[in-house]
């Protein structure tokens, strides 16, 4: 059983089979305000927890939205935010390879993005740029195993 099911823009049903979310600036910031060098430290430590969770499923980021609200800049740069919630969740779907048999096959992709709220993706209202991922070209196929 997934935890959600939504559609792509491509019309393809993917299932979210684990999500991890966690608060963007929960561990705190040794700079002391967020800026892009942090932001961008932030991505690559997700980026690494994604790539732990399966390790031969691919992972890819969302490129999140940054906003620049009109503060004082300081010794990193201007001010820069990203949504308050990061999420790291594992889909699967059918086989990507028409030649795969649907039956002993699945397709995989780990999926990073941000967003303003601390709750799971559905078919009816997720994100925008969550359903434009193209999974076609993304996500790897795997043999199910026998139980």
């Amino acid at each position: 059983m997934s935890l959600a099911r939504i559609v792509l823009t491509s019309g393809r049903s993917v299932d979210l089979a684990e999500l991890r979310l966690t608060a963007t600036y929960g561990g705190g910031m040794p700079e002391g305000y967020p800026c892009r060098p942090v932001n961008d430290l932030r991505i690559a430590e997700l980026l690494r927890t994604a790539a732990r969770m399966s390790p031969p499923t691919p992972v890819h980021l969302v490129p999140p939205p940054r906003a620049y609200p009109d503060q004082y800049a300081g010794a990193f740069g201007p001010v820069e935010t990203l949504p308050r919630v990061a999420c790291v969740g594992r889909f699967s779907s059918a086989p990507v390879t028409p030649a795969s048999d649907p039956f002993a096959y699945r397709s995989a992709l780990t999926v990073i993005w941000f967003q303003p709220t601390p709750r799971a993706p559905d078919a009816y209202d997720s994100d925008p740029a969550l359903r434009d991922v193209d999974w076609s070209s993304l996500a790897r196929d795997y043999a199910l195993r026998e139980p």
